[in-house]
C-alpha cells in the first residue's frame, strides 16, 4: 500500500507534528506501507495531509490531492488536524480546514477536544478518528531529581507564541524571584527574553530533553487552546505531576482532568499546598503503538 504525506521530517526541537511525520517515515514501512515522495510519478493509495496547505519543503496541498483523486478515484485522502485559530489567536485557519473537510475521506484529529472544536463549526467529513501522538519512552522516563531542598518547576515549548502561556510564566518568574528560597523555575525552549529569575535552557529534543525534564519536581503548562501538545505527553512520560491551564484545550484532556488550574492565583495555591498528584497516563504510549493505531485507521474500509 503506497502512502504519501505532504511533509518531510526534520531534525531538531520542533513540535508534535514533526515527531509524527518522523514516526511515519520510520515505522509505517515495517507495517506494510511504502512511502512515496513523488505522488505524480508513484500514484499513492493514500494521501495523508498534515495540513491543507503546502509548505516550503513540500509543495503539495489539498488542491493537488483533489486533482490526483479525480484522476485516480481509488485514492484515499486522509487529513490530520492539529491546528486551529484559537491556538494562536489567528483568523482564517479554521475556514481553510473546514472547507478542506468536504474533500477528504477520513479525518484524524489529534485529540477529542480538537474533534469537538471543529465538529461544532460544521466539519463535513463523517469518517472521523482521534489519534494521540506517541512518545519515546526510552528518552522520556523517570530519573533522579535535583533534590536541592526546593520545589523545582519546569516547562518547555518549541514555540515562543504568547498563547503558549507566557502571561502566566512571566508572573511565575516574578513569584519565584520573590520566593527563591522555596522555588526554582526552569524554561526549556524558545522564549521572549522577558524572564528575570527563570533558568532558561535553549531548545532541546529527544534524549537530551527527556534527561533534563525528568530532574524536576512539577511541570506547569499554561498553554491555551492547544490541540494536543507534545510537551504534556513528554512531561507525563517522565512521571512529573503536570499542572495544566483550564483553557488548555487538549492539555486538559491529556492530563486526564487532574491538576487543572483556573488562574495564576489558583496555580500558586496548588503549588503551595503540594496537593498535586501524578496524572492519569492512560493516553501515553509509544510511537510504535501510535503507528499501529494509525494503521488500523488507514486500512479501515470507507
Amino acid at each position: 500500500m503506497n502512502i504519501f504525506i505532504n511533509r518531510n521530517p526534520v531534525d531538531g526541537p520542533w513540535g508534535g507534528g514533526n515527531l509524527f511525520v518522523r514516526s511515519v517515515f520510520e515505522t509505517l514501512p515495517s507495517l506494510g506501507f511504502k512511502i512515496v515522495t513523488n505522488p505524480f510519478h508513484d500514484i499513492p493509495d493514500i494521501i495523508m495531509l498534515q495540513s491543507p496547505k503546502s509548505s516550503s519543503d513540500c509543495n503539495f496541498s489539498i488542491n493537488e490531492a483533489i486533482f490526483l483523486k479525480n484522476k485516480n478515484p481509488h485514492i484515499q485522502i486522509v487529513l490530520r488536524v492539529n491546528d486551529c485559530d484559537a491556538r494562536k489567536a489567528t483568523t482564517g485557519v479554521d475556514r481553510v480546514w473546514i472547507e478542506s473537510s468536504a474533500y477528504v475521506d477520513k479525518t484524524i484529529f489529534v485529540s477529542k477536544w480538537m474533534k469537538d472544536y471543529f465538529v461544532k463549526k460544521g466539519w463535513q467529513c463523517k469518517d472521523n478518528h482521534v489519534l494521540y501522538n506517541g512518545v519515546n519512552l526510552e528518552h522520556f522516563r523517570p530519573r533522579q531529581k535535583i533534590n536541592n531542598g526546593k520545589t523545582n518547576i519546569v516547562t518547555h515549548h518549541w514555540s515562543n507564541n504568547r498563547m503558549k502561556g507566557f502571561d502566566v510564566y512571566e508572573k511565575l518568574d516574578k513569584y519565584v524571584g520573590d520566593n527563591h528560597k522555596k522555588y526554582t523555575f526552569t524554561y526549556i525552549g524558545r522564549e521572549l527574553g522577558t524572564f528575570k529569575n527563570t533558568i532558561v535552557i535553549p531548545p532541546l529534543f529527544g534524549a537530551s530533553l527527556g534527561e533534563q525534564l525528568s530532574k524536576y519536581d512539577v511541570y506547569v503548562s499554561a498553554s491555551k487552546f492547544d490541540p494536543a501538545p507534545n510537551h504534556i505527553i513528554e512531561s507525563l512520560a517522565t512521571n512529573l505531576p503536570t499542572l495544566a491551564c483550564k483553557d488548555g484545550g487538549g492539555s486538559v484532556e491529556l492530563c486526564g482532568g487532574r491538576n487543572i488550574f483556573s488562574s495564576f492565583e489558583n496555580l500558586i495555591k496548588i503549588l503551595e499546598s503540594k496537593e498535586y498528584k501524578t496524572n492519569d497516563t492512560s493516553r501515553i504510549y509509544t510511537w510504535e503503538k501510535c503507528m499501529k493505531n494509525l494503521e488500523i485507521i488507514l486500512k479501515r474500509p470507507l
